[in-house]
């Protein structure tokens, strides 16, 4: 599977970690930083990693600030994007049975190295359960057409 990565100077710390989980359950990772701890804006990482999901460029993708919130508020922005702030490992599994996430989005400063190990690896295992989801996530789908839909009508030509 090709997973996009990204992290704010927050998610710095933990990054190495999830990297190296990715690799070794044999995923490509296309990893768009930060790669310091230098202050950087988290909206910035996460339209990034959000527009790579959005072209169909990787299949999934994780991200990571401080909370895990604010990396999912400004990937949740792009069209197609179905990002969820897990914290532990049954809403990290219920966010791909339920909702198709295709963005995990992490906290650095909540959650403990075994748990972000855990979580990465049931995350990216659990298979979407489809069936009355999918009608429900299609649901979500027509709310982001309708919300193109409106800025068109309204002279935005970059919806």
């Amino acid at each position: 599977m090709r997973v996009a990565f990204g992290n704010d100077h927050r998610g710095f710390p933990l990054r190495e970690k999830v990297l190296t989980a990715l690799r070794r359950l044999g995923h490509e990772v296309i990893d768009v930083g930060t790669f310091s701890p230098d202050p950087v804006d988290y909206p910035d990482i996460a339209e990034k990693v959000g527009r790579m999901i959005q072209r169909r460029e990787v299949d999934r993708a994780i991200l990571i600030c401080g909370t895990g919130l604010g990396m999912c508020i400004a990937a949740n922005k792009i069209p197609g994007v179905r990002a969820a702030p897990c914290h532990d490992d049954l809403t990290a599994e219920m966010s791909r049975r339920h909702n198709d996430t295709n963005v995990l989005c992490l906290s650095a400063d909540m959650l403990g190295e075994q748990l972000v190990d855990r979580m990465v690896e049931i995350w990216l295992s659990t298979p979407f359960e489809g069936g009355r989801h999918a009608r429900r996530v299609g649901k979500i789908a027509q709310l982001e057409e309708e919300a193109r839909e409106l800025l068109r009508e309204q002279g935005c030509t970059d919806p």
